[in-house]
């Protein structure tokens, strides 16, 4: 079994290069040899924690592999760089499948590629369809309530006669011959390391282990087919220009493996007056200067319709007017606002006698 390094040093899997260093020198002091009640096998022990984890890269590797290829540590680096060298390696077992190991323990390749690549080992990894993507144009109306769509698409699906199987109807299945019912093929290859062990899924069988004795005539055993398949795709309300929605398993599908998923990439028109901040819509109005000195009621066309506004006496420039609940839909019937932002449209000219009155207002101090 291989030694916890953490554990000797009595630290974290997280512990920074100076938690190291102090916990390494706080070990060393209470082990060393020539100490009373040292420990001189402990001491080693230490000291070989702390060279594999004080080492950037080999203390990635322990932490991926939990030992540590590029020398030191476990026993010290052989001429090879892997830990001990070659030595109590048998590489004869990578011809029958079982991996390799040292001292009974095997080690299978599909599990150091699986550390590599973030997935399962290639004969234990599950067919999957190809993922699909398409755009979506949407109103600006359609991008704040929201709106539910129907997109045909040309895609690979499941055969609608043998639903995927591949067998005619009425007949069984039996046993793969090219992978013997095991859903993969090993492959011995000879490497530096000796002859290396791969595995991949069978193409006869796609890792089912069986094959169809009559395959199905529509899809002549493909089990899938390329036709048009109308998707529904609920657009929710709120939604901004350039979101993603992901549909799971409405991808391609694909034979004895899970389906992929199909991406909806959406883009929103522009209003001319309206534009979304949050839950909020906000617009510009424009009013005379008349209405916001002496007040005054507009009609105004919103999403919803039209309605009536009353412009308060004495209004500023750039002042906000709150709608409630004329927004985006929130949730449980709930709404954001609409936010009117007041700008006063001054004159370019004036009458005389608006002129004598401006000049009046003037007198006032108005």
């Amino acid at each position: 079994m291989s030694k916890n390094y953490y554990e000797l040093l009595g630290i974290q899997k997280t512990a920074s290069k100076d938690d190291i260093k102090k916990a390494f020198r706080t070990m060393a002091h209470k082990y060393h040899p020539d100490k009373k009640g040292g420990d001189e096998a402990k001491f080693k022990e230490v000291n070989e924690a702390y060279s594999v984890l004080s080492d950037d890269k080999k203390r990635a590797e322990y932490d991926a592999y939990g030992r540590v290829f590029s020398g030191g540590g476990g026993g010290g680096a052989g001429p090879s760089g892997f830990e001990g060298g070659f030595e109590g390696f048998d590489f004869s077992d990578f011809a029958s499948g079982k991996g390799f190991g040292q001292g009974g323990v095997e080690f299978d390749l599909g599990d150091i590629f699986s550390d590599f690549f973030g997935g399962r080992s290639p004969g234990g990894r599950q067919a999957r369809g190809r993922d699909i993507s398409i755009d979506v144009e949407l109103s600006f109306a359609e991008s704040v309530f929201g709106t539910d769509r129907r997109i045909l698409l040309s895609k690979t699906s499941l055969c609608e006669v043998c639903k995927g199987s591949g067998a005619k109807a009425g007949t069984a299945m039996e046993t793969c011959k090219t992978c013997n019912g095991k859903g993969k093929i090993h492959e011995a290859r000879r490497s530096i390391f000796g002859s290396v062990q791969t595995t991949r899924v069978c193409p006869e069988c796609q890792g089912q282990g069986k094959v169809p004795k009559e395959k199905c005539p529509h899809c002549h055993g493909a089990g899938v087919t390329k036709r048009q398949e109308e998707i529904a795709v609920r657009i929710p309300a709120g939604i901004e220009d350039g979101e993603v929605i992901r549909l799971g398993g409405a991808g391609e599908a694909i034979k004895g493996g899970s389906p992929g998923d199909l991406y909806v990439k959406v883009h929103a028109a522009r209003h001319p007056h309206f534009r979304k901040e949050g839950n909020n819509l906000l617009m510009d109005f424009s009013i005379k200067l008349s209405s916001a000195l002496l007040g005054d009621e507009y009609k105004i066309e919103t999403l919803d319709g039209p309605i009536t506004v009353k412009i308060p006496e004495g209004i500023h420039h750039g002042e906000i007017l709150r709608v409630k609940g004329k927004g985006v839909p929130i949730e449980r019937g709930r709404r954001g606002d609409l936010m009117i932002k007041i700008a006063i449209d001054l004159p370019s000219k004036l009458s005389r006698e608006a002129k004598k009155l401006v000049e009046e207002m003037k007198k006032q101090g108005i």
